[in-house]
């Protein structure tokens, strides 16, 4: 973490400076806005905490419950949902609030006595090597409230106007024109309505959308008569597994995903309820009885039901997330988008509702700042649609699959070899799914942003497409070990992480030499879209990673451009250049395939996605690359 480059202030460094105009009482809702989010779930606020990080965006959040959220709803977070939040500071403390899931275990009928269960397989829950975070679990209500303090904590001072309802959004014809959000104020829209005007309005207003249903989006896909009942309980069981996450089958065709919750001794049980009635309205009591039943011949006392609720869910897809047709794409750009609930719909078997909901925003939110920074065309927000639809798809292909498998384990059978088959194929869907579970089956294809695998054979673990996967470094300017991947913050900023070639550094022959002459001179990207007085990695955050030990080469014999000088006294940065960690198996150079020889360049998106892998002499492919949706700066 680097603070005090705009001079030294005691207290907490995490609580920034507030931007000028900006202060803890935020104010009244004004008339007019850059961004208006709608909703306070996870999709919303994740994108509510980038732009707090910008005060001349003027962004506001609406929310119709008159509060935060307190207890219950999503729980489960990924290993790249983690990655994520480090990015704004917060992944240590998430997880050293959060349970770990280490294991999952599979329960079935025990094949000499179908009337009890029995434990029948365990499989690690994330792959060595896959991320140096782990799959955790922690109370959505407790997420929101990091993204929360991040917000207020921020130089905009960014709060929730709570008690806001949305009851209408309407999109005017001319594209100069900001688009009018109706809102209901105060509980029944007993404080009456205002109307907020917004360069762009992003709707994570839940499966029931309002902002969705304004500009004529609808799910596609189809429902479930299937109900789920949900409780966080406090319990005294003779369960063995009670502190494992758990997938578990009655041989009577009942199931529960068991998971426990942070803190030690609460449990979330989602309890299989069947297919009932569209009207019934299963009770508490009911989902207690029909858990006991499923855990047979084990015992489930509980003391205390922390949360409860029912729900129905099928597997959906809106047809596109932004307010343009196919038939506009040329004429216009979007102005109003969806994410979250408000896109896609699924069960929560494979635990990734939430997960994708934030990745949704994630990447909205920098093509937002780049935008109405002047940085890129409007046309960039084409790219959130594009990219993001496809993975929804994916999501609910892989929910229905694991519906099936868990489905075709709940038809009761006399055969115990049939019962068998089906719940090792559970197993043998949870281990080909680990990938995506753990949130890394995302790849963006070759498009505007993102560039071939040309040049892949120089990096090859860093495909384009992929999240950026991180390994320990050691920064040149103090030896620490750190994770290069942790440099990157959620900040809108583009990363170009630069791996030497086999020629010493100091060299004049060294290709990584030379990539920094260039992008030190007029030519360069960097300096093509960086406004003249801001400070040098504004918009380009340049990192380089050599072969040699940290004990051979100084930090102070790197190249200059390594060394800006930034902010109001002009102070060196000294945290631009790494070496490799030694030792077999640390060395990320072996670790991620980089072409000793020659090396290898690396950009990366804002949003933690390789874009592209080029030669440290790419200049050329560089510079077209970014020119394809960047502005040059005044």
């Amino acid at each position: 973490m680097q603070y005090f480059l705009d001079g030294y202030r005691s207290g907490d460094p995490r609580v920034r400076p507030a931007a000028h105009g900006r202060s803890d009482e935020q104010g009244a809702l004004p008339d007019e806005v850059d961004v208006l989010i709608v909703g306070t779930g996870p999709a919303g606020l994740l994108l509510a905490a980038q732009l707090s990080e910008f005060p001349d965006i003027i962004t506001r959040v609406v929310e119709k419950a008159d509060g935060p959220l307190q207890v219950g709803r999503a729980d489960g977070v990924n290993c790249r949902t983690v990655e994520m939040f480090e990015a704004f500071g917060l992944a240590d403390r998430m997880t050293a609030e959060a349970y770990w899931v280490n294991e999952t275990h599979f329960w079935g009928p025990d094949p000499d006595n179908k009337a009890h269960i029995k434990r029948l397989g365990r499989v690690q829950d994330v792959r060595d090597g896959l991320s140096e975070f782990p799959h955790v679990i922690v109370n959505q209500a407790r997420l929101l409230d990091f993204l929360l303090e991040h917000m207020r904590n921020s130089p905009s001072r960014l709060k929730v106007d709570y008690s806001h309802e949305a009851v209408k959004v309407e999109v005017p014809a001319a594209g100069g024109e900001r688009v009018a959000v109706r809102l209901r104020r105060g509980a029944d829209g007993a404080d009456g309505e205002v109307i907020v005007r917004a360069k762009y309005v992003v709707g994570c207003d839940g499966a029931r959308s309002v902002v969705r249903e304004s500009i004529g989006r609808q799910p596609q896909g189809h429902g479930e008569d299937k109900a789920w009942g949900v409780m966080d309980i406090l319990a005294e069981t003779d369960f063995p597994d009670i502190r494992f996450k758990a997938a578990i089958q009655s041989a009577h065709g009942g199931n529960i995903l068991l998971i426990p919750r942070e803190g030690g001794y609460l449990v979330r049980l989602y309890v299989d309820m069947g297919e009932i009635a569209p009207d019934a309205r299963p009770t508490k009591e009911d989902v207690l009885a029909q858990a006991q039943r499923v855990l047979e011949p084990y015992t489930l006392d509980v003391k205390e039901t922390a949360w409860f609720s029912v729900y129905r869910v099928g597997h959906r897809v809106t047809d596109k997330f932004d307010d343009i047709d196919d038939s506009e794409l040329e004429a216009r750009t979007p102005r109003v988008f969806v994410a979250g609930d408000a896109c896609h719909t699924h069960t929560a078997k494979a635990g990734q509702g939430m997960n994708v909901s934030m990745q949704d925003t994630f990447n909205l939110g920098w093509k937002l700042v780049a935008v109405l920074q002047g940085r890129s065309p409007a046309s960039l927000l084409h790219t959130y649609n594009s990219e993001r639809h496809r993975i929804a798809e994916d999501l609910i292909a892989l929910d229905t699959r694991w519906s099936r498998a868990i489905g075709a384990a709940q038809a009761e059978s006399d055969d115990p070899g049939a019962n068998m088959t089906a719940l090792a194929e559970i197993q043998r869907q949870f281990v080909a799914n680990l990938e995506f579970t753990a949130g890394f089956a995302t790849h963006y294809a070759p498009a505007l942003l993102t560039g071939n695998d040309r040049h892949l054979g120089l990096a090859a673990g860093f495909p384009p497409g992929r999240r950026f996967h991180s390994a320990e470094v050691i920064r040149l300017g103090d030896a620490k070990t750190v994770h290069l991947g942790h440099v990157h913050r959620a900040d809108a900023r583009w990363r170009l992480y630069a791996f030497a070639d086999a020629v010493d550094p100091r060299n004049p022959g060294s290709q990584l030499l030379k990539l920094m002459d260039f992008l030190a001179s007029e030519d360069s990207p960097v300096r093509r879209y960086t406004a003249q007085g801001a400070d040098p990695d504004a918009v380009f955050d340049v990192r380089a990673i050599i072969q040699q030990s940290h004990h051979d080469v100084d930090w102070s014999d790197m190249h200059g451009f390594l060394k800006p000088r930034k902010g109001p006294f002009g102070l060196l940065d000294y945290e631009k250049a790494f070496a490799p960690v030694p030792g077999a198996g640390r060395d990320i150079f072996d670790l991620r395939r980089i072409d000793r020889g020659v090396g290898a360049l690396v950009v990366v998106r804002p949003d933690q996605y390789v874009s592209l892998v080029l030669p440290l002499d790419g200049f050329g492919e560089l510079t077209d690359f970014f020119a394809r949706f960047m502005t040059p700066a005044p």
